[in-house]
């Protein structure tokens, strides 16, 4: 069969690494991918958001199968304009993806159907919003409503800070018309933990845990990110808070979705905070999380292909989902200075280090080709993901692997998975 996956970063590197491994494959094509995903896929020079050309692409091509991997065209309704044309295709249609296009639609919905999560308000008027964190408790925590990389959320220390996020958001539109709705939510303290899982409309069958690293700097410090590495599985998502998040997050979360007439078919990724009073959602992603799946994919067991049609056909009940019985670490390789201003062009060096070393890969999030050779394309240019024993001997693994490679103004943070120091994983 002929697979096409749509976008360029690091998750679908992991996405079409994940499908060449599938036997029933026999040619994949990228749009519009990037040089690492050349070593998988044929790269297609349509861009994500070019929905007439990638459907052209797919019926020309006699696509059997294409995946969305970005959020913006799921959420822009990239899958009803396949399935309208007859295509067979992988993710969310669009009045289902709101679940992540809309903070302040999940978070309605969350509440409609009492699904644990924090307090919040929510505001389309900046002056209203001010008027209303006179009164708030700080800190607080302001997320622009629609998409925004990653990046839209600020967590405000002070009434001053909180009053000049308001303004960066709804005035200034530092994340653009994401930043035309607000939500103001309550600040919850403890760990997160990303959840991601596969959904065929009816049924909710989750993946491995991750835990992610958001901030740019060390010791989580400096700006929110689209993230700077993480690791799977997370040690403090125990077997206890597994059950009550099935039970009072994962399936009734499917199950509103489908009450309000709003089939979710695809990937439902569950951004958790594990607080004093129990797990509750911080975050709904309707795809897979970048760099999460760079460490979920490589434990996954199953045909990745079998799942995606288990999805489409309302048959994932037939899927035994099995992940390895091991640990994965990736650490990303940033352009220095990101995620706010750097530099593009650099050449990247040692990628050949990464070949037939069984349980090491790197993941291309930001490259390109230029004469010949592979350069840096984006703030987040690699991750340089490990497999281990457990977690311990995964983040070593990785972090010997980051010297393998090399590029000027290469920047990471040196601490992902430091958390588990204290934590027997095994």
């Amino acid at each position: 069969m002929k697979v096409l996956v749509v976008g360029s970063g690091g998750r679908e590197h992991a996405i079409c690494w994940k499908i060449a491994q599938s036997p029933k494959v026999d040619k994949i094509y990228c749009a519009p991918g990037n040089a690492g995903i050349a070593e998988y896929a044929e790269l297609v020079d349509i861009k994500a958001m070019e929905f007439d050309k990638l459907v052209a692409f797919a019926k020309e091509n006699e696509i059997d199968l294409t995946v969305i991997g970005m959020d913006d065209p799921l959420v822009g309704g990239v899958v009803d304009k396949f399935e309208k044309a007859g295509l067979r295709v992988f993710g969310p249609r669009k009045n289902a993806a709101i679940l992540e296009g809309s903070k302040a639609f999940s978070k309605d919905l969350m509440k409609k159907y009492n699904i644990p999560t924090a307090g919040y308000e929510t505001f389309d008027d900046p002056q209203k919003a001010l008027e209303y964190l006179e009164t708030a408790k700080m800190p607080i925590v302001l997320k622009a409503d629609g998409l925004a990389l990653g990046k839209g959320v600020l967590i405000c220390q002070t009434l001053e800070e909180a009053k000049e996020g308001v303004k960066s958001i709804m005035e200034d539109k530092k994340f653009g018309t994401a930043g035309n709705q607000m939500v103001v939510e309550e600040f919850m303290t403890g760990r997160e933990v990303s959840v991601l899982s596969f959904v065929d409309g009816k049924i909710v069958k989750t993946m491995t845990s991750a835990q992610d690293h958001k901030r740019a700097k060390d010791g989580d410090q400096g700006l929110n990110t689209g993230g700077m590495g993480n690791f799977s599985p997370s040690p403090f998502f125990t077997k206890e808070i597994d059950d009550f998040c099935q039970k009072y997050i994962f399936q009734p979360t499917v199950d509103a979705m489908a009450a309000e007439g709003r089939e979710f078919k695809g990937i439902i990724f569950f951004g958790l905070m594990l607080t004093e009073e129990g797990p509750k959602v911080l975050e709904y992603n309707a795809r897979f999380g970048d760099p999460e799946a760079q460490v979920v994919l490589p434990r996954m067991k199953n045909d990745i292909i079998d799942v995606f049609n288990a999805c489409i056909d309302g048959t994932l009940d037939q899927i035994d989902l099995q992940f390895e019985d091991n640990a994965c670490v990736c650490v990303v390789l940033a352009s220095d200075g990101y995620p706010v201003s750097y530099e593009k062009g650099f050449e990247i060096k040692g990628l050949e280090n990464f070949k037939d070393k069984d349980g090491y890969y790197c993941f291309h999030a930001g490259s390109a080709f230029e004469d010949g050779k592979i350069v840096t394309n984006g703030g987040r240019v690699l991750g340089v993901t490990a497999l281990g024993k457990d977690l311990l001997e995964a983040r070593a693994n990785a972090y010997k692997a980051v010297d393998w490679v090399d590029f000027e103004n290469k920047y990471y943070r040196h601490d992902i998975g430091k958390a588990i120091d204290d934590v027997e994983t095994k």
